[in-house]
């Protein structure tokens, strides 16, 4: 007879939900795992995972174009839409296979279906449409002493903007298309929103983002996201900011918006539609209000341990609120479960967490923006650095770019840095390392950056802020 009693259960197989079981299982719990449709939750299938094949192809298409500014020929270069996308799926097969290794490794038990809490301690899996392997666990009752909801989230749907799959997209259909749109509008202008703008527009679609707020990319530093917007146009982009799209009329095989910026509506006739109005968790269905678990517009109250007012019921990731990132989602369910076992584990810090996004040139930045450490009644010195002074990034013939950071004039304390330009999602660790160590500038003067490197841009960014800049 199958064991049904467990010390921890995670609902959702996510990047949260498998770090969480993972960490969990190393710590001694006996540790299960249920998941509905496919492990690795939607960064590894439909998010951060094949986002980054996809946007990986464009990066390798567009040196293709421009090999020539590298003194080299490539004639008549062009793509197979279908080996594009079949690229970016074969690269989430691989890591669904290294999820359900780990899950094995560990020694976790993997619950295939939908769950629904019953009670304290208790939960019901039923069947889905994606069945259980032959000999797993499935449907039926059981118990847990420590229940952790890590059911992640959905793409968020406006009154008239609502994805049909067809003509009007979520991020789901843009990474699957069935054909290679020649023009696209992108309703939103955060992180996925941009990433498919970057795409598509590399691979030839005349493509047009509509942003509500006054600034793209709302939640960067203004003058990074101004930055960013100059490359974008540049590129051929149209970016329609403090503008709204109020209605889409479809046709047979292409969509007619309305485009509204406070002074004359104006009409745009597209092949396809993104939606990429952000997203809300996955809080409804599964028992939640029947126990009285507290929320707040759309995400789970919890504590800084992922604890929510009901004991025994914890939650983590995107259901837990923002920022709705699979890295902050891994740090809350470690932290979570390391809590649960007493370890004492330090509350999430959400200044520390970085975001990233994939676009050309890429953005990245963890802390305060500049605006956010002024209305914080800071007083702050602030630095900048642009490639166009970095020897690596003229020879990488990718001279277009930025760093900035932000201090606290009295104490030295980095409170924010924020990037745009060539590979600064893999920079912005950097900053996010020495703002946990609570680093100050001087600490920073101290430190040797390797030569030549475009990490040398973080270091001169940080002796602008003092006078101290060398190479500018």
């Amino acid at each position: 007879m199958a064991d049904t009693s467990f010390d921890v259960v995670v609902i959702g197989s996510g990047p949260g939900g498998y770090v969480t079981a993972i960490r969990a299982a190393q710590l001694g719990f006996k540790t299960a795992i249920v998941e509905k449709a496919y492990l690795g939750g939607i960064c590894n299938n439909w998010g951060c995972i094949p986002t980054k094949a996809l946007l990986r192809s464009a990066e390798i298409y567009h040196y293709m174009k421009h090999a020539k500014d590298y003194g080299l020929s490539a004639d008549n270069v062009s793509f197979d839409p279908k080996a594009v996308i079949a690229r970016s799926r074969g690269v989430v097969k691989r890591l669904n296979g290294g999820v359900e290794y780990l899950m094995n490794k560990n020694k976790i038990t993997i619950i295939w279906g939908e769950a629904t809490l019953d009670g304290s301690g208790k939960f019901t899996v039923k069947k889905t449409e994606a069945a259980a392997p032959k000999g797993a666990l499935g449907e039926g009752a059981y118990t847990a002493k420590h229940i952790i909801v890590a059911t992640g989230a959905r793409p968020r749907v406006l009154p008239g903007l609502e994805p049909d799959k067809k003509l009007v997209w979520t991020y789901f259909e843009a990474m699957n298309p069935d054909k290679m749109p020649k023009s696209l509008l992108v309703v939103g202008s955060g992180a996925i929103g941009i990433e498919f703008a970057s795409f598509y527009r590399t691979m030839g679609a005349e493509v047009t983002v509509v942003e509500v707020l006054p600034q793209i990319l709302p939640v960067e530093d203004a003058e990074i996201a101004a930055v960013a917007r100059k490359q974008f146009e540049k590129q051929g982009m149209k970016v329609l900011a403090n503008t709204k799209v109020t209605k889409l009329d479809k046709k047979a095989d292409s969509v007619v918006a309305t485009i509204d910026d406070g002074k004359k509506p104006v009409t745009l006739e597209v092949d396809r539609v993104i939606s990429a109005v952000g997203v809300v968790g996955n809080i409804e269905g599964f028992g939640l209000e029947k126990l009285g678990v507290k929320t707040d517009r759309g995400c789970i109250v919890i504590d800084g341990y992922g604890k929510t007012n009901v004991p025994g019921i914890y939650a983590i990731g995107d259901v837990a609120g923002p920022p709705m990132l699979a890295h902050k989602a891994e740090h809350e369910g470690v932290i979570c479960v390391e809590a649960i076992k007493g370890l004492h584990p330090h509350p999430m810090d959400k200044l520390l967490i970085p975001g990233c996004t994939y676009c050309h040139p890429q953005i990245a930045s963890v802390g305060l923006t500049e605006a956010k450490a002024k209305e914080a009644g800071k007083d702050v010195r602030v630095g900048r650095f642009p490639f166009v002074g970095n020897g690596k990034a003229i020879a990488q013939g990718e001279d277009q770019g930025m760093v900035k950071v932000i201090f606290d004039k009295k104490t030295g304390q980095l409170l924010g840095a924020h990037m745009v330009g060539h590979e600064v999602t893999e920079l912005i660790q950097g900053f996010v390392v020495a703002m946990n160590l609570e680093t100050t500038e001087e600490e920073l003067f101290h430190t040797i950056f390797p030569h030549p490197t475009i990490s040398e841009t973080m270091k001169e960014a940080v002796l602008d802020a003092y006078g101290r800049v060398l190479n500018m």
